[in-house]
């Protein structure tokens, strides 16, 4: 291949790829070696409804477009023909879509994935990072966990103040129809 021609490639993974890092600083790796060509569609064509991306890649010219970037953890699984998935809403949600469409296609390849820098190698370091919760569901968890206490203090508060309201009401209902209000004993 032509230095121009390999100049060329680099410029467009530099586009596609390292251009997105500032939105989607972390990415998969996976192997679509030995998928026919009409489940690698179907696959392009799911994961393309939720923004996620395949992107075929040579691995020389992967490294040097890798380097000094968020995904140059990658560089060492670089081997054999290889895929990067990247997009979506995190790379949180690449593994889990991928990880379900690898159910029903035994022949694509976990290879591993980056998350903040952390490599998360092979099938077992994909479905560990899959389990983990979205930026958004992190942030629920978050908000629950803040506004738990406050929601029991004020349920505890309300207990007893709605029980003596109700008293208070009672008490003005039989003043009003003049009866006597007796103590208990």
């Amino acid at each position: 291949m032509s230095k121009a021609m390999k100049s060329m490639i680099m410029r467009e993974y530099k586009a596609r790829i390292a251009g997105e890092a500032a939105s989607y600083p972390d990415a998969m790796l996976i192997s679509i070696r030995g998928v026919k060509g009409i489940d690698t569609t179907k696959m392009r064509h799911t994961l393309a409804k939720k923004n996620i991306k395949i992107t075929v890649i040579r691995n020389s010219l992967a490294r040097k477009v890798f380097e000094g970037s968020a995904l140059a953890s990658l560089e060492e699984l670089l081997t054999g023909a290889n895929a990067l998935a990247h997009g979506g809403e995190s790379v949180v949600e690449v593994a889990r879509e991928i990880v379900a469409i690898a159910a029903k296609l035994p022949k694509l390849e976990l290879k591993g994935a980056v998350l903040d820098g952390k490599l998360y190698k092979g099938k077992a370091g994909v479905e560990e990072l899959s389990k983990f919760p979205t930026k958004d569901e992190a942030i629920a968890n978050v908000v629950t966990l803040v506004v738990s206490p406050a929601r029991k203090l004020v349920a505890q508060v309300q207990g007893p103040g709605s029980t003596l309201v109700g008293l208070v009401k009672a008490i003005e209902g039989k003043l009003e129809k003049g009866e006597a209000i007796s103590k208990a004993g």
